[in-house]
């Protein structure tokens, strides 16, 4: 699992610098381009899908965002959604205040590592967005030790729920190895500077460790729509180059310039892609 400094790294830069280039609701994952090629609408339809996946309607009474970001997530539950109970789990303090300050209703934040979240009552529906990323750290997975990282995951997450609950999953996810020694640079200096401590699983990882907990019920591929939605980060991000240098330092433009870039190619190749899924509880 990435520890809180690793994570901090990854999401602590600064809000004021995400709010830049991502959307206006601070969706730091894939979104959904189904008729659209405005971000921010893309943006609404992916977690349209996702609360459809997590089978979320007028009778959900509660909601575990885990790995719930800047909160995102947690205000369309309570707000589009209308759930009475949201609550969100991170390891980023600077996301845990920005939760807080969005004072979303009926919502909660905690910042807390998921192997050490006791909840104080059962969910009826879960959701994580490009969370499980972390669970695994590159060492573990090179070492054999992420199926089992992610099946206690998987398990932790039944634990929280009630008998019937779904899961709205959505993963990166690991396809083909870059051939080209500048390519295989540019994902180890994503992997290692950008997301210290983190990787992708692979599509079998997560089909092997949902059992015995959970079911598949639909897997989407959403590899070009994360394409399209980083070539709307970078542009944004690109606009904003003298700001960023000058407030963060050219470091952080370039580093986070590099990523975008990688990010890009890395979709556009089929190095990596990107999965939604639909899980339904074991009971």
């Amino acid at each position: 699992m990435s520890t809180q400094e690793e994570v901090e790294v990854s999401y602590d830069v600064s809000n004021e610098f995400f709010e830049l280039w991502l959307d206006k609701k601070m969706n730091y994952t894939c979104a959904l381009f189904d008729g659209t090629d405005d971000l921010e609408e893309a943006q609404v339809k992916k977690l349209n899908r996702l609360s459809r996946f997590a089978g979320i309607d007028a009778d959900t009474k509660s909601v575990l965002d885990i790995g719930c970001g800047w909160g995102a997530n947690m205000e369309h539950q309570s707000t589009v959604n209308n759930v009475p109970d949201v609550h969100g789990i991170t390891l980023s303090s600077a996301q845990l205040e920005y939760c807080h300050n969005r004072n979303i209703p009926n919502a909660t934040a905690t910042l807390c590592n998921y192997l050490d979240y006791e909840p104080t009552v059962a969910f009826d529906a879960i959701m994580s967005i490009c969370m499980i990323e972390h669970v695994a750290t590159p060492q573990e997975t090179r070492a054999g030790k992420h199926i089992d990282l992610y099946r206690n995951y998987f398990r932790l997450a039944h634990k929280w729920t009630k008998p019937g609950a779904r899961f709205g999953l959505q993963t990166i996810t690991r396809n083909r190895v870059p051939r080209k020694a500048q390519d295989l640079d540019d994902l180890r200096h994503t992997t290692y500077i950008i997301f210290p401590g983190g990787i992708t699983p692979r599509v079998e990882d997560i089909v092997i460790a949902t059992q015995p907990y959970w079911e598949v019920m639909e897997c989407h591929s959403m590899r070009l729509d994360y394409k399209r939605t980083i070539e709307h980060w970078r542009m944004r991000l690109r606009d904003h180059e003298a700001h960023i240098r000058s407030t963060w330092g050219d470091v952080v433009f370039d580093d986070y310039n590099r990523y975008l870039t990688t990010c890009v190619n890395a979709f556009e190749n089929d190095w990596q892609s990107l999965h939604q899924w639909s899980l339904k509880r074991k009971d």
